[in-house]
């Protein structure tokens, strides 16, 4: 056998939890991957030990601030060509890239996505605003450049694997699975004290406080289901949430035929991550294995909907789609801000969702620039919502 081809990486958003995973895995496989080209948002002395590990040829910072002065400032970023925000799409394009892990948050992605998709890249899609929010025109696109779009998220990720064994057009329904979030044995008429302390307790994930009030309040969960009607082409309807408090099973389709598909493993982000990237291989892994004499049971519920009132919002946004699902996703960003920085009680945030959306100018096929006209709508009349709530 001849000798194989090293794959060339970029990490865009290399500094959250998704991108240093995701440097964790390719550290573990030098034969197989090289990093080319790393980015963040704000986080410069990571981003400098990072470059200074794996040495790309090109880096982003994406966030305030000249690059070239904090570059200039570093004696790592020798040699390294040094971007400003304008580097993720720069990066995103470039031919020395064969493998993108887009792991920026919020609609910063949207961009460089579209950038990387028409480049026919093989993209580790660990963003989920934009597939929210954008998804009929990111999914059209990948179809048209023919790109290969894997998902990083662990219900997603199970879901594309287990489609290896039936096929999209084989599907009758998806299960999705949560494990309940940190409140799932909490009394609701608990959630008007809980501390942000309490509410970032999550019993299964190390996650981002965003994401893990959302799995507080399962907006995660109904996030998840939009993704994957937009990722798999299924009617929302089709789409079912399973509440799984063991996490062993991460999802499961359903064939026509009755079979049912389920992808199982450990808590570990790093197993979806290297399955995207190394797929359609697979690698033998060194990182932690599930061990089934372990398993005591598997237990399914359905989710409380008069106690998690977001799950409910979030399905009825997803069945209306358009700028719906957008105004969704930007509500419930600055909702979860406000409860995190103190401006809000934890059971103000599905009040302030549901009120935005019902304030909305619905649009049924938006473009990406009303996408993003409505996108900062939301953002700012929930901010004016927060805001009266402060002088209620």
């Amino acid at each position: 056998m001849g000798k194989r081809e090293i794959k060339r990486v970029a990490v865009l958003g290399s500094t959250g939890s998704i991108g240093i995973n995701t440097l964790k895995v390719i550290a573990a496989f030098p034969d197989r991957f090289k990093v080319v080209a790393l980015s963040s948002f704000s986080n410069i002395r990571l981003l400098e030990k990072q470059i200074s590990k794996f040495r790309p040829s090109m880096a982003a910072i994406a966030g305030p601030g000249l690059a070239s002065h904090n570059a200039g400032s570093l004696p790592s970023f020798k040699g390294v060509k040094v971007y400003g925000p304008e580097g993720l799409n720069i990066i995103a394009e470039d031919s020395g890239v064969d493998i993108i892990v887009m792991a920026v948050s919020g609609f910063a992605a949207i961009s460089p996505l579209i950038s990387a998709i028409k480049k026919g890249r093989h993209i580790c899609l660990a963003n989920k605003e934009s597939i929210v929010a954008a998804g009929d025109i990111i999914m059209g696109l990948a179809r048209r450049y023919n790109a290969l779009l894997i998902p990083v998220d662990s219900e997603h990720n199970a879901i594309f694997q287990c489609l290896c064994s039936g096929g999209a057009d084989r599907i009758k329904r998806l299960y999705i699975t949560g494990s309940g979030g940190p409140l799932l044995r909490v009394n609701a008429k608990r959630f008007s004290a809980l501390s942000v302390r309490q509410v970032l307790n999550h019993p299964k994930w190390k996650m981002g406080k965003k994401i893990t009030v959302d799995s507080a309040t399962l907006m995660n969960k109904g996030l998840e289901i939009i993704e994957a009607r937009h990722l798999f082409n299924v009617p929302i309807d089709n789409i079912k949430l399973l509440i799984h408090p063991g996490a062993v099973v991460h999802s499961m389709c359903e064939f026509v035929d009755g079979s049912i598909m389920a992808q199982l493993g450990v808590t570990d982000m790093k197993l979806p991550i290297q399955y995207a990237l190394t797929y359609p291989d697979r690698l033998s892994t060194p990182f932690s294995r599930l061990d089934l004499f372990d398993i005591k049971n598997l237990v399914f519920m359905k989710a409380d909907i008069q106690k998690f009132p977001c799950l409910t919002i979030a399905l009825a946004a997803a069945r209306l789609g358009g700028t719906a699902t957008v105004v969704l996703n930007a509500a419930d960003e600055t909702a979860v801000k406000a409860f995190l920085d103190g401006r809000a009680s934890f059971t103000r945030i599905p009040d302030i969702v549901e009120d935005v959306l019902k304030a909305h100018k619905f649009i049924s096929d938006p473009s990406i620039e009303q996408i993003f006209e409505a996108d900062l709508w939301a953002r700012e009349k929930a901010g004016y919502i927060v805001k009266g709530l402060r002088h209620a």
